[in-house]
């Protein structure tokens, strides 16, 4: 095995960690020499700089696997080049692209080139998703549920961020907690979406709500205002209890009939240790372990971007 990661930024760090830790050989790749210097220093690893296209051809091998965790911008591009080289197991950071026409792309070439690519929306992999999914299995199964993606605006717009990216938050960070939902729940099936607002970082809208009903028959409803308090919330309801994600790395319960809200206990270390969801994700990407089918693909990710951009009522 030898695994190529391509950027050297905070996430791209993040995944040095878990590599280092996994004891996997890999070699890393980005563009400056600053985040190089950086990624060196607190992760160990050596960097080759000057970008993907003009380091590719010194490695001595195609690589068995490739982590993508470069820039928003430069997702796709760097996707594309490196299925063109022949690799066959691609992780890309979320959101994969930040269009439809994109993923198409990434997914047409993916198949063209008989390869497996997965969009790393890591939060599938926290031990809060893990246990939560086992107690709702006890109770029964989820009936509906309820979410929320608020973002801080008042500190989103001061970040040391292109223009690309903050047009794009939306995609490009709000998925996040969105994936999460219709994981658990399925895809929807009827959806009705608003959208209010809009600010000069974040143009097409600030205030978001909507509702439906997904694949599996759960009803589902969400709201997001990004010019207000609040915070990325996720609420599963059963016939027994709500269990409750706020923050998503917690798991808190409410029984039925009780209005109070309890901590539960769950086995976190990886969590903590790493950068939440992470070392599972890494670990479920190089082998093959019981977590594997929480990979997103890229094919069912093309069919969840589709109803992302739904919610934000482009047309």
């Amino acid at each position: 095995m030898h695994v190529v990661l391509v950027g050297a930024g905070l996430m791209a760090k993040e995944y040095g960690k878990v590599l280092n830790a996994l004891g996997v050989p890999y070699t890393v790749i980005s563009r400056g020499p600053d985040s190089a210097k950086t990624f060196e220093a607190e992760v160990g690893k050596e960097v080759r700089i000057g970008g993907l296209e003009s380091n590719y051809g010194s490695l001595n091998e195609v690589p068995t696997h490739v982590i993508i965790a470069t820039p928003l911008e430069n997702l796709e591009e760097n996707t594309l080049f490196i299925l063109d080289q022949g690799v066959k197991n691609v992780l890309i950071e979320k959101p994969g692209a930040v269009s439809v026409e994109g993923l198409k792309r990434i997914h047409e070439k993916a198949e063209y080139r008989n390869a497996k690519v997965f969009i790393a929306y890591n939060r599938r992999f926290y031990s809060s998703v893990i246990e939560a999914e086992k107690l709702i299995a006890k109770d029964g199964g989820l009936q509906s549920f309820v979410f929320e993606f608020t973002e801080w605006g008042h500190k989103i717009k001061n970040l040391d961020k292109s223009t690309f990216q903050l047009e794009n938050w939306f995609i490009g960070n709000s998925t996040h907690v969105i994936d999460l939902a219709f994981f658990f729940g399925g895809k929807p099936k009827e959806l009705s979406s608003y959208i209010m607002g809009g600010s000069d970082w974040h143009p097409t809208g600030t205030i978001f709500s909507g509702a439906g009903i997904t694949e599996t028959g759960k009803v589902f409803s969400y709201h997001a205002n990004w010019e207000a308090p609040g915070s990325w919330k996720l609420e599963l309801l059963t016939k027994l209890n709500r269990y409750i994600f706020r923050p998503l790395e917690e798991l808190k319960v409410q029984a039925l009939g009780s209005i109070e809200v309890s901590k539960i206990t769950i086995d976190d270390s990886y969590d903590i240790t790493f950068k939440p969801g992470l070392y599972q994700q890494v670990n479920s990407f190089l082998y093959e372990t019981p977590y594997s089918n929480r990979l997103l693909g890229v094919e069912e990710g093309l069919l969840m971007m589709e109803n992302y951009f739904r919610m934000r009522c482009d047309k």
